[in-house]
C-alpha cells in the first residue's frame, strides 16, 4: 500500500505525470458520465455532473499546453535529424513526428484563443488542423513502435559491434513497452478521428462513453509508462 502511494506521489510530482493523472480523471469521468446518461438520459444529474467535470479537466489541460511549445521545440532541436539513430526509417519517422507535434501546439493555441474571444476568428478550422496533426503524430508513433518491435524480434540476443548485448529481460521489457505504446496510440487515434469533421470516416459518430473508454485506456497506459520510465504518447 505504501509503495503504491509513493508511486502515485512520484507521478504527481512531475508535470508529465500530473498531466497523465488529470487526463485519466478526465476520460474516466467522460466514460462514466457517458454510460450513465446513455442509460438513464441527460436528466440524470450524476451523469451530467461527471461530464461537466470532464469538460473542465479537458479545458485545464488545454490551458496548460499553452506553455508546452518551448519544451517541444527544445526536444525537437535536441533530436535534430536523428543522426544518433542507427535505423534510417526510425530516424525520419521520428523527425516527421516531431514536426507534427511542433505544429500541433500553435494550431491548438489559435483554436483556444478564438473560442476564448482573444482573437476574432472562427476556431473550427484550427481545431480540425490540430486534431489532424495529432492523428498524424499518433500514426507515426504506431509505425515507429512497429519498426522497433520488428528490430527487437530480429535481435534476440544479437548486438552491434561495440554495443552491450541486451538481456532477454531487457528485450522483453522493451517489447512490452512498444506494444503498450501501440495500443495507446491506436486508442487515441479512434478519438482523433471521431473529433474530425463529420463525413471523415467515423468523425462525430462515437458515443461519449466510447470516447471516454478509448481515452482512459491510453491514459492508464501513459501513467504506467511514466511510472516505469517507458515511452508513451498521447495529447
Amino acid at each position: 500500500m505504501a509503495k503504491s502511494v509513493t508511486t502515485v506521489v512520484n507521478v504527481l510530482e512531475s508535470y508529465r505525470g500530473r498531466d497523465r493523472m488529470i487526463r485519466t480523471l478526465c476520460y474516466g469521468c467522460q466514460l462514466l458520465g457517458g454510460a450513465i446518461t446513455q442509460k438513464y438520459g441527460e436528466k440524470q444529474q450524476c451523469g451530467m455532473s461527471l461530464l461537466i467535470v470532464a469538460s473542465q479537466l479537458s479545458h485545464c489541460r488545454t490551458v496548460l499546453r499553452l506553455f508546452d511549445d518551448l519544451s517541444m521545440l527544445a526536444y525537437s532541436l535536441q533530436y535534430g535529424l536523428g543522426k544518433k539513430e542507427k535505423d534510417c526509417l526510425i530516424r525520419w519517422i521520428s523527425v516527421l513526428g516531431n514536426i507534427f507535434d511542433q505544429l500541433y501546439y500553435p494550431c491548438e493555441h489559435m483554436a483556444w484563443a478564438a473560442d476564448a474571444g482573444v482573437i476574432h476568428i472562427k476556431s473550427d478550422k484550427w481545431w480540425t488542423a490540430s486534431t489532424a496533426l495529432w492523428g498524424l503524430s499518433l500514426m507515426v508513433g504506431v509505425i515507429r513502435s512497429l519498426r522497433t518491435l520488428l528490430k527487437l524480434r530480429r535481435s534476440k540476443g544479437k548486438h552491434s559491434r561495440g554495443d552491450r548485448p541486451k538481456s532477454r529481460g531487457e528485450i522483453k521489457f522493451q517489447m512490452r513497452s512498444e506494444l503498450l505504446c501501440i495500443v495507446g496510440c491506436l486508442s487515441d487515434l479512434v478519438n482523433a478521428i471521431h473529433w474530425m469533421p463529420p463525413g471523415f470516416l467515423w468523425g462525430g459518430c462515437s458515443p461519449t462513453w466510447l470516447v471516454g473508454l478509448m481515452g482512459t485506456i491510453s491514459s492508464v497506459i501513459g501513467i504506467y509508462q511514466t511510472a516505469v520510465g517507458g515511452s508513451s504518447a498521447g495529447v
